[in-house]
């Protein structure tokens, strides 16, 4: 298998899985447990805080389905549309950015009885698959540009002038 279809074949796997994701955690934000799970992230958010003043506590976890729900489609959408994909890409990096930057901020998240940094405890370790999480929407949407521009008539044409 060469290279291209190789490269291909991972990204269709990530792609699937990151799907799968937002269409699991988007469906759970529908329900109130879920509302009440996600208060200690959105508060101690500092890119998200701004939720519950805005929509409440049902309201944001509501937005957050909504935009998870929109993330998954787009990436799905992706399989025959690249810049699609892209789109969703870059939402799916934006909310891992979200989260990942609330893991310095979680109150009781270093376990003091092992001296703190970096012994995880608490919601900590539930955030720290996001940060592997966003590599993979950044590898996602690389992968996007890259064929779309491959894609491109214009490009190809230009490509072609270049090398005469």
């Amino acid at each position: 298998m060469n290279h291209l279809a190789q490269t291909t074949s991972r990204s269709a796997m990530l792609r699937t899985s990151m799907v799968i994701i937002f269409a699991f955690f988007g469906y759970q934000k529908w329900f109130d447990y879920e509302a009440q799970i996600l208060i200690p992230y959105i508060s101690n958010g500092p890119l998200i805080a701004w939720m519950y003043p805005v929509f409440g506590i049902r309201g944001a976890s509501t937005f957050l389905g909504v935009t998870e729900w929109t993330i998954g489609l787009l990436l799905l959408a992706g399989f025959w549309h690249r810049t699609l994909g892209a789109v969703g890409a870059l939402g799916s990096i934006a909310t891992f950015v979200g989260t990942v930057t609330i893991i310095p901020f979680m109150p009781h998240g270093w376990a003091e009885s092992a001296g703190g940094f970096p012994a995880m405890v608490g919601n900590v370790p539930f955030l720290m698959k996001d940060v592997v999480l966003l590599a993979v929407s950044v590898h996602l949407f690389r992968q996007d540009l890259a064929a779309r521009h491959q894609l491109e008539p214009d490009d190809a044409t230009q490509d072609q002038r270049d090398t005469k």
